[in-house]
Formats: C-alpha cells, structure tokens, sequence
C-alpha cells in the first residue's frame, strides 16, 4: 500500500513538472504575430526589436526584460517594406515616454533600404521606453517598454506556480496516505 502511494505521488510529481515546463514558451519559436518582440501599428505595419548585451550575456537576446545594466545593443527589423522606404528615427526616454521623461539618446531620421538599424546605449537601472518613428503622412509610431534589472513578479510567480502546486498534491497526497487503516494499523504496532 505504501509503495502504492509513493508511485502515485512520484507520478503526480512528475505530471505536475511536465505541465508546468510546457507552461514556458521560448522567444524564437513563436509564430510571428505571437512575438512579444513585435510590434504593429497605424496601417498595419510591423516592426521587430531584440536586445542585446553581449559584454555581459553573449549568446542571449531580450525584448522588454533587461537583466543586467550596461552597454546594450538595440536591433530593429522593419519587417514592412513600406518602413523601409520611408525615414524613421528613434527616440530612447528613461520612463514611460510621456513630456516628463528623459531623453537619453535621439537618432534622426534616415532611411533603412536594410530594413535593419541598431543602436548602442548605456543602460542603467530602470523603466525605459524606445519609440521608433516613421516620418509619414500621418507618422507611424511603435513603442517599447524596457525594464532593466527589475524584479518582474508575474514572471516570477508563473516559475513558482508549478512547484509549489506539485508540492502541495505531495503533501495531500501524504496526508490521505497516512490516514489509511492499514497505515494507521502499522504506526500503531510500531508505537507499541
């Protein structure tokens, strides 16, 4: 009966883990409209932004979560064409990008025929915001919110749902086992 039990437990442990890592959804293998990464505005157009930190984490790329402070690279695809043939400049803000926030570094405008730019900047701790601007009649605007190494708890919370879960059918599971009888039956020969 207890080795019954400890299966069922380990087996239950071992469902809750798998449902918990297929939780998780990696950036590269998204469909494109699913990308956190892009983004799309007036008139349909589509642009994509990675970042970049590759004096402190070489082979990694972000979007929005920024874990470290530093020298950081921004890499902007315009993915529309018609982004390519018009001239769009950057604008990086420490805060929201409202008129209160600062600017931290200006690009004007300029064409893309690439359909690619980047950018260097020095990244602190903190809310930033890029906006990308296509100078058009009327101008398209995409905007990025970056947080740099901030504690992001709804990320943090969604890693911890699923161990804490496995862990308490663990304990459930543990308490029924103990309130069988013929548990019950073996503690109560090994108290006497």
């Amino acid at each position: 009966m207890v080795k019954q039990a400890i299966r069922a437990s380990a087996t239950a442990f071992i469902l809750m883990m798998s449902l918990h890592t297929g939780v998780a959804g990696a950036h590269g293998n998204v469909a494109m409209e699913q990308d956190s990464c892009m983004r799309r505005a007036g008139g349909g157009s589509m642009i994509h932004m990675s970042v970049y930190q590759p004096t402190i984490e070489p082979s990694s790329h972000y979007c929005t979560e920024i874990p470290n402070v530093g020298e950081t690279y921004l890499v902007i695809d315009l993915v529309d064409k018609a982004l390519r043939d018009m001239p769009v400049g950057i604008r990086i803000v420490k805060g929201t990008g409202d008129a209160d926030s600062e600017t931290i570094k200006t690009v004007k405008p300029a064409f893309y025929k690439s359909g690619s730019l980047s950018q260097k900047v020095y990244l602190e701790q903190g809310r930033y915001t890029v906006i990308i601007k296509g100078e058009a009649v009327p101008p398209v605007e995409h905007s990025y919110p970056l947080r740099v190494q901030m504690v992001n708890y709804s990320k943090l919370f969604q890693e911890a749902i699923g161990p804490t879960i496995a862990f308490l059918v663990l304990i459930f599971v543990g308490y029924k086992i103990t309130k069988t009888k013929k548990v019950q039956k073996w503690l109560a020969s090994k108290r006497s």
